[in-house]
């Protein structure tokens, strides 16, 4: 059978749907930005834009525009860290493959980094910088769950 690159119902969404979708996550979320807002500003309903981050449905070109100017972002920022090999043209060589997760993804990480950019003094940046390195070398070798 020849593959489309479109997918039936019970398929999993194309890898690089879902890395778009979560680049879009990422973005809003490092604004602190709900997911109801973003989609007031582009004529969605939350639900369009929760299932736009899953990668349950594909984003089309001018909506990516739309979210690129909205999210204050080169529409290239989307597709950035993409691995090569997730772009397959919808074959189903990477079905069989873990999902790897993102530490940059967890809700923990982002409201860090939004914190950390909260913060006006650079000294006091720095030291908690610092402080953040001393204490991951205290805690031994990198542990990425």
């Amino acid at each position: 059978m020849i593959s489309t690159g479109r997918r039936q119902k019970a398929d999993k969404p194309n890898p690089v749907d879902v890395h778009v979708g979560s680049r879009v996550r990422l973005r809003r979320t490092l604004l602190g930005m709900s997911q109801e807002k973003l989609g007031d500003a582009i004529g969605l309903t939350f639900q369009q834009v929760q299932k736009y981050e899953r990668g349950a449905n594909r984003i089309g070109a001018s909506r990516l525009y739309d979210l690129a100017r909205v999210l204050d972002v080169p529409v290239a920022y989307f597709f950035e860290e993409l691995a090569d090999c997730s772009v397959s043209g919808g074959s189903s060589e990477h079905a069989t493959e873990p999902f790897q997760s993102n530490p940059m993804m967890k809700r923990e990480t982002l409201e860090l980094v939004r914190a950390y950019l909260r913060i006006t003094d650079p000294q006091i940046k720095r030291r908690l910088f610092e402080l953040a390195k001393a204490l991951a070398a205290f805690s031994g070798p990198a542990a990425i769950d």
